[in-house]
């Protein structure tokens, strides 16, 4: 006798919920029990979600839309408990580790050899960035890296770069009356960004540049599916081009006879480690584009929510102009030299806390 279909509705709507059950604990099967039974480490408390997706949906909801990403924390914080500064969950297609404390965020920072870099994703951010390689590879970049931008003679034309492009956007904010901070800053920002890392000034390259850079960090958030369409995928593409256009700019300077360290990249190219090694020219370009992923959007909203504070609380802003305008008074130049910055105790710590924040 053939089974009707009255039947086989009630067959598939009596296996639903144990499909849902079998999806909603897949990745704990998975990576926990099958996985990990050969493991006496205990894993973090929290949940892995559903397969391939994990808790990716949960993570971009209080990300991207509520745009309170310090609740997507809190609340699995509430729901599996403290479990000593982590949680277990599955982001962007692969298991992962939260690390929600001060302590064990700097321990997992300072443990190059012991924690392998997933993300950002290794072609975005270039094979041979400081931020992907690992171990004596990276301690070598970052010495580069570090002599680069550290030394006195970097930090001084930092501090004479940036200080006019701030004050007269800040100028032209005080005529305009009302701006959009995020995006004034952001534009300010890259401009500096643009003479210090690669002698741009603003124009159509730089906005093309910027243009490129909004789509790589965009790429850098989405899932990692690389075919067109997706987000993931235009931030390859902008990778690709930056890459081209910091290429160009490399071979150019190769070409001439006498090269001068005014920004990064000349720093990159000339510096030597003990043994006499200079960086390649993939090198240089990968870690110049991770630099000013690293830089260029945490700069500018740290600017953008100085605005925003300062702006909240005036007693603070008085203070800070008293100091500054009586320190101004004692000096010759208009501006504030590198070796000056720590004179100004109360602005250090508002610059500190801002930091914090």
């Amino acid at each position: 006798m053939g089974v009707t279909t009255t039947e086989w509705i009630g067959v598939i709507l009596g296996c639903l919920p144990l499909l849902g059950f079998v999806l909603w604990w897949w990745n704990e099967l998975w990576y926990v029990v099958l996985r990990g039974r050969d493991s006496n480490k205990r894993l973090p408390p929290g949940h892995m979600g559903l397969p391939f997706i994990g808790d990716t949906i949960t993570f971009l909801w209080y990300f991207k839309f509520l745009r309170r990403p310090d609740d997507y924390i809190n609340a699995q914080r509430r729901k599996y408990g403290e479990g000593e500064g982590l949680l277990r969950t599955h982001l962007f297609g692969a298991p992962s580790i939260i690390a929600c404390e001060p302590l064990v965020t700097k321990f997992v920072l300072q443990s190059d050899d012991k924690f392998i870099l997933e993300w950002p994703s290794r072609e975005l951010m270039g094979l041979t960035s400081m931020v992907v390689v690992h171990g004596k590879e990276h301690a070598r970049l970052r010495s580069f890296v570090t002599d680069a931008i550290n030394c006195p003679n970097a930090l001084r034309r930092i501090a004479l770069v940036v200080q006019p492009r701030v004050v007269a956007a800040l100028h032209s904010w005080a005529h305009q009356g009302r701006i959009n901070a995020y995006l004034e800053t952001r534009k300010v920002t890259f401009e500096n960004i643009g003479e210090l890392f690669g002698s741009f000034e603003p124009g159509d390259l730089l906005d093309t540049m910027d243009e490129l850079y909004d789509g790589l960090v965009k790429g850098m958030r989405a899932y990692p599916l690389n075919f067109p369409g997706t987000a993931y995928h235009r931030g390859y593409k902008c990778r690709k081009k930056l890459e081209e256009i910091y290429g160009k700019e490399l071979q150019k300077r190769k070409k001439m006879k006498v090269v001068k360290t005014v920004d990064l990249m000349d720093g990159l190219m000339q510096i030597k480690d003990d043994e006499g090694n200079s960086l390649s020219d993939t090198e240089v370009i990968d870690n110049i584009v991770s630099l000013v992923v690293g830089g260029y959007v945490s700069t500018s909203l740290v600017s953008m929510w100085a605005i925003y504070l300062l702006a909240k609380f005036p007693n603070v802003l008085h203070k800070l102009r008293e100091e500054n305008m009586a320190f101004r008074k004692a000096k010759t130049s208009d501006f504030i030299k590198a070796e000056e910055v720590s004179k100004l105790k109360y602005t250090n710590m508002v610059g500190y806390i801002l930091l914090k924040y």
